[in-house]
């Protein structure tokens, strides 16, 4: 499977809201409504795609993916 996350228009909010809420924490901004809501789209997305997330292991990896990318990409 080739999706990449971080051109889905998904993570590309999820990276704005992150950005506009002056968290500096990814994994907190994920705990809290706003970042949750778009991280469920972004794990709906990934589903769509293929991506098998039924497993606990494998949302938590996704899961650290997305916060390690949102920390490098979506930080001013």
């Amino acid at each position: 499977m080739d999706w990449e996350f971080t051109e889905d228009a998904a993570f590309l909010a999820l990276c704005d809201a992150f950005r506009e809420s002056g968290e500096s924490s990814a994994m907190e901004f994920l705990a809290n409504g706003e970042g949750a809501f778009h991280f469920q789209d972004l794990a709906q997305n990934a589903a769509g795609e293929g991506l098998d997330l039924s497993e606990s292991n494998a949302l938590d990896a996704f899961q650290q993916d997305v916060i390690d990318t949102m920390e490098k990409l979506c930080q001013d």
